[in-house]
């Protein structure tokens, strides 16, 4: 099952995808939120047929297909191809970092340059919804917990995260640096995540195009990693990491500009575009 939020008028409403057709799930879900997920997605899945009304959607309606998360962990340096371009060793234990939950955006939003950014960068993820409550959780059981998968841009500004002190999350959390879809789709629909290609595009040219069998810590191993530091709660998102290719690892550097456009996407899970824009307060 593919489910997906997007904007009519001022508000957000809940959908679902069916055979590549979209329908508005409002008349039995609120949103998807930590209470969809912990209280009402069992009862939702048995309630859904194409007898929903169907809604015709422009790219820029969609919302994050999660409501804002009470996190967004991520886990750097988990492709082996990309510690490699990077010139980083290769981490004896996941590197956990957090992302500003009000960084998500939709997955066909502008990506706004910060002010003063001179470095900011592109990166494809495979980030997993969470959907129970998480804690100490054994590997054996991780996917208990994992209610599906979505596509995420981990947009950085390397220069706030590597060169300005402290913590990897300066550098993370600027206003639109997580574009979210267009889907979550469902664990069930999503056989073989240790498999996927993920790709992402930079004004036409293919950047990055990578594999999760590329993983230095595969699912399992980083949910129950990630909730021995934290407990993780329904409808938190856990991103996976990036493939080689980022701006960061070619010889020279490449950075995003105003009016450059990412197109990104991921077996199974869909494409996402996003156009660079300049700072602006909003």
């Amino acid at each position: 099952m593919k489910l997906f939020r997007f904007r009519e008028g001022n508000k957000v409403k809940p959908g679902v995808c069916i055979d590549e057709k979209h329908y508005d799930a409002s008349a039995i879900a609120t949103d998807f939120s930590e209470i969809f997920f912990q209280n009402e997605f069992d009862a939702f899945v048995s309630k859904v047929n194409s007898g929903l009304p169907e809604v015709d959607l422009k790219a820029e309606q969609f919302d994050s297909p999660v409501a804002r998360p009470s996190k967004i962990v991520c886990i750097g340096l988990n492709y082996a191809s990309h510690a490699k371009e990077t010139g980083a060793a290769i981490p004896a234990e996941p590197v956990v970092f957090m992302k500003s939950t009000t960084a998500l955006c939709g997955p066909f939003d502008d990506v706004m340059i910060p002010k003063d950014s001179v470095k900011t960068d592109w990166e494809v993820e495979l980030a997993i919804v969470i959907g129970k409550k998480a804690s100490y959780v054994d590997e054996a059981e991780a996917m208990d917990y994992v209610a599906g998968y979505c596509l995420h841009n981990d947009i950085s500004e390397r220069e706030f995260q590597l060169e300005r002190g402290g913590t990897w999350d300066k550098g993370k959390g600027c206003d639109t640096f997580a574009p979210f879809g267009p889907y979550l789709v469902t664990k069930d629909e999503v056989t073989n995540p240790p498999n996927l290609r993920l790709w992402l595009s930079l004004n036409g040219k293919m950047m990055q195009d990578g594999n999760t069998s590329d993983f230095i810590f595969n699912i399992t191993q980083v949910i129950s990693y990630v909730s021995r530091f934290m407990t993780l709660l329904p409808g938190d998102i856990i991103s996976t990491g990036t493939p080689h290719g980022v701006g960061l690892g070619l010889n020279p550097q490449v950075y995003l500009k105003p009016g450059d456009v990412m197109e990104l996407g991921i077996d199974g899970l869909g494409i996402s575009k996003q156009n660079v824009i300049a700072f602006n307060i909003k």
